[in-house]
This record gives structure tokens, C-alpha cells and sequence, in this order.
């Protein structure tokens, strides 16, 4: 499993805030001075190498999470119930990003760190409404989505959110670029083949993973990955090996099993039952 974390994602990607251009020996990061203002691009050279060792940096901290882990626990299979209960914590980690990296963005700016505060307000732009994909599948699964969301809060999706809330508002939010990087990195190890074992699960009829999607390899998750690794391997290397210590504590999160417990079927079946649509 941990060689999918070092799934090669090189591709040429174009946006209209940015440019990423990959050649064999240099990246070269086209940022503009005043993103949705047009092509007025200042310009950063980007080494190969330190591209290269940034993603080795990056990518082996959350490896090394995995192994440091070492859980034999293993969550309960997969029903319709529980993807339920997974929806709603896709939908708590969604609901406040947005705000989060626009608090962010605020904080790098005024440090004068302009590349981070670039960054930072494009996820906010990117992650905007896939709370509500969340919620959508949600109701596509029977369910009144907005009570759902209020009853069902996974352990899991409020500590990696109480993590990444603490990395914005803490002395140096660069620590939330680890956990952005970690989740989208992990992210694109969801490939097609698990999409489809999680719709056939589902009844007949039922399209339930917009927001699973939308945070997958069949999405733009690849191109985020490489944008955000570009703008790290452009930072300094004290910065570098800060964001992969956040690296490895939001994997530490992702990769371990609660303290208590796995919550049952029956249980969440018990909270959903009066919340059907």
C-alpha cells in the first residue's frame, strides 16, 4: 500500500492563475503578480533536483507515518450504512476549508510571504462547494443531509479538522501546506477501481461519491498535488522541513485507529433511522 504514496503524477498542467511547466531538468513556476488579473507573470526557476527532493521529503514523511503506525485494527467493511457515516465527515473536513485557507492566505500575506498567501487563496477557490457535494450524496442516499451532518461528527474527521484549524491559527500557519499536501497526496491513491466498489455497494440507481470524486486521481486532485509540491520546493529549506513535519502528523492522524471503538452499523442505523428524507 505504501508505494502507492509514490505514484509518479508528472504532467504539464495550465490554469488561469498559474502555469506549471515541467522540463527535463527545470520546473519553471509562472505565478501572477495579481492572480485573475491576466498573464502578468513573475517568474521562479525551480532546480529538478529540489523538486525531486521535495517530493522524496514530502512523500517519504507520509510513509513514515504508515510505518509508525502500525495498527492491526482495521476499520469494519464497508456498508451503505457506513458510507453514510463517511459522507459526513468528507462533508465536516470540506465545510470549513474554505474559510480556514482564507484566514490563511490572510496571515501569509501579511507576513509578506506571497507565494504562500497565493496558494492558500486558491484552495480556498478550490475547495469551495464540495461541503455540498457531500451533502448531496447525502440526500441521495435517503437521508435529510443538513440533519445528518449535525448528528454524526466521526472522530476521526474532527481530529485532522481540530489539526488543520490549529496549523492555520497557530505561530506559523505553513504547517496547514503539510496537511493540504497529505490529504490531496493520499487523495490520489483513490483511483476508479474503489470508486466503482463503492457504488456497487450502494442500491441500484444510487450516485453517492461526488465528493469522493472529487477528491480522487479522476479528478483535478493530481494537478493540485503537483502545484502545491511545485510552490513548496520554491520555499526555503527550514520551510521545507517544517511543512514535512506537518506532513507526518497529518498522516499520523489519517493512518490511526480511534481510541475507542469502531462505531457500529446498528448505532449510526439508530441515529440515521429518524432522519430519512
Amino acid at each position: 500500500m505504501c508505494d502507492k504514496f509514490l505514484i509518479d503524477t508528472e504532467s504539464t498542467h495550465i490554469s488561469s492563475d498559474e502555469v506549471v511547466v515541467e522540463t527535463a531538468n527545470r520546473t519553471w513556476l509562472h505565478q501572477p503578480e495579481h492572480p485573475g488579473m491576466g498573464y502578468s507573470f513573475t517568474q521562479k526557476m525551480i532546480d529538478a533536483d529540489t523538486l525531486a527532493e521535495t517530493r522524496k521529503l514530502l512523500n517519504n514523511a507520509i510513509v513514515c507515518a504508515w510505518y509508525a503506525v502500525k495498527s492491526e485494527r482495521r476499520p469494519p467493511a464497508l456498508t451503505p450504512t457506513r458510507w453514510v457515516w463517511r459522507l459526513a465527515g468528507f462533508y465536516h473536513l470540506c465545510h470549513s476549508t474554505p474559510q480556514l485557507m482564507e484566514e490563511a492566505q490572510e496571515r501569509f500575506a501579511s507576513a509578506d510571504r506571497q507565494s504562500l498567501a497565493q496558494w492558500a487563496v486558491q484552495k480556498a477557490r478550490e475547495e469551495a462547494g464540495h461541503d455540498l457535494l457531500a451533502l448531496r450524496d447525502i440526500e441521495s442516499m435517503g437521508y435529510r443531509a443538513e440533519a445528518v451532518v449535525q448528528a454524526l461528527v466521526p472522530p476521526a474527521a474532527k481530529a485532522l479538522l481540530d489539526y488543520f484549524t490549529q496549523s492555520v491559527q497557530g505561530s506559523d500557519p505553513i504547517d496547514c501546506v503539510g496537511y493540504s499536501y497529505t490529504a490531496e497526496r493520499l487523495g490520489i491513491c483513490i483511483g476508479m477501481g474503489y470508486i466503482q466498489s463503492v457504488e456497487a455497494l450502494l442500491p441500484p440507481g444510487i450516485t453517492a461519491t461526488r465528493c469522493l470524486r472529487a477528491h480522487s486521481a479522476v479528478s483535478t486532485e493530481v494537478e493540485h498535488v503537483k502545484e502545491t509540491l511545485a510552490m513548496i520546493a520554491g520555499l526555503t529549506c527550514e520551510e521545507r522541513v517544517r511543512v514535512a513535519k506537518a506532513c507526518y502528523q497529518a498522516a499520523l492522524l489519517r493512518f490511526s485507529p480511534p481510541e475507542e471503538p469502531y462505531i457500529s452499523d446498528e448505532e449510526i442505523q439508530n441515529v440515521l433511522k429518524p432522519l430519512k428524507a
